[in-house]
């Protein structure tokens, strides 16, 4: 094993979602899913407790890149993401943040590079703790409410959305790759896909 120096941080990718077993697989949860796809491709484990959030670090082709899932619940996302963004010195626009998404059906991933909350709670704590919208998100359709929105998103994904969810998870950890790597566009050329309803 080689020691040396991790690069300094220069990117978060920050997966949103609620801690605690009662919370784990919801829909609401699908950025968490999408860590736990994301530790899996980068040998990963995000176990340190950091700035309010588990923590890891990660060196992805040679840029330091630090990992977090916040502890804060999802309507207090953003305090952690801001805690972090400030004491790394990370700007906006390198602080990727992943989440569900109801206006997109099970498997779909869509990826931008700024935009307005549209109605996340998580999204719009993270828009207020760093101060603009113009950071980049990658958001997993969990799809339309068939009953309240409560219930809906604290729900669990079964049968064929489970597989199509599994799927997107690992494109949107792929996705965050991509994005530090070569860049948005080619990001959401190769990983922007909208499932069938």
């Amino acid at each position: 094993m080689l020691f040396g120096r991790q690069p300094a941080v220069e990117w978060i990718v920050a997966f949103l979602g609620n801690p605690g077993a009662k919370y784990e697989n919801t829909r609401h949860n699908a950025g968490f899913m999408a860590g736990a796809a994301m530790e899996k491709l980068l040998d990963v484990k995000m176990n340190r407790l950091r700035h309010r959030a588990l923590t890891a670090r990660a060196d992805i082709a040679g840029h330091g890149v630090l990992l977090m899932e916040p502890q804060t619940y999802m309507n207090l996302s953003g305090e952690a993401i801001g805690e972090a963004a400030r004491f790394y010195k990370v700007p906006a626009e390198r602080v990727i943040v992943v989440s569900d998404e109801m206006a997109l059906p099970p498997g779909s991933v869509r990826i931008r590079q700024s935009g307005s909350a549209g109605g996340h709670n998580g999204l719009k704590s993270v828009i207020a703790h760093l101060g603009t919208d113009r950071f980049p998100r990658i958001r997993l359709g969990i799809g339309e409410p068939e009953h309240e929105p409560v219930d809906w998103v604290l729900g669990h994904f079964t049968g064929h959305d489970a597989e199509a969810m599994s799927a997107a998870c690992e494109n949107a950890a792929k996705a965050a790759v991509c994005y530090i790597c070569e860049g948005p566009d080619k990001a959401m050329s190769k990983y922007n896909v909208r499932a069938k309803n």
